[in-house]
C-alpha cells in the first residue's frame, strides 16, 4: 500500500532559535533516515519544499473566477515542509515509520500519514 507522509513545520522561528550545531545534527539524522528507507525500497519518492511564502495559489472565487494569490492560501501556524511517498504492507507500518521521523524532536514538527487513493 502507498502512503504519503506530509512533514509539517511551524511557521514561526522555532528552527532558527535552535543552535546551529543542533540544526545540523537533526538534518544529519533526517538524511540518514531518508537514505536508509530509500535504499530498502520503502521511500519511493518525495521532496523537501521551499517555504510557504514562495507559493502561488490558484483559488476559485464565489463567482467561479480563478484568483491568483501569492503565498500560501491560508494563514496557519504550520505548513507542509516536505513529503515522502512510501510503500509498505499496512497502515501500522506507515505509522511506525512516521513515528520515527527524526525532526519530531523539535517542538511543533509533525507528520501526517495519508493513504494514496488507488483506482
Amino acid at each position: 500500500m502507498k502512503y504519503v507522509l506530509l512533514f509539517t513545520s511551524p511557521t514561526d522561528d522555532t528552527w532558527q532559535r535552535l543552535p546551529e550545531d543542533r540544526q545540523a545534527a537533526i538534518y544529519g539524522e533526517i538524511m540518514t533516515w531518508w537514505q536508509k528507507h530509500e535504499a530498502n525500497g520503502v521511500i519511493v519518492g518525495g521532496e523537501r519544499l521551499q517555504a510557504g511564502t514562495t507559493a502561488t495559489t490558484y483559488r476559485t472565487g464565489d463567482d467561479l473566477s480563478v484568483q491568483t494569490i501569492d503565498g500560501p492560501y491560508i494563514e496557519a501556524k504550520e505548513e507542509v515542509s516536505g513529503f515522502g511517498v512510501i510503500e509498505v504492507e499496512s497502515l501500522d507500518a506507515a505509522l511506525e515509520l512516521a513515528r520515527s521521523w527524526p525532526a519530531l524532536c523539535v517542538s511543533g514538527e509533525g507528520v501526517e500519514v495519508r493513504p494514496v487513493f488507488e483506482m
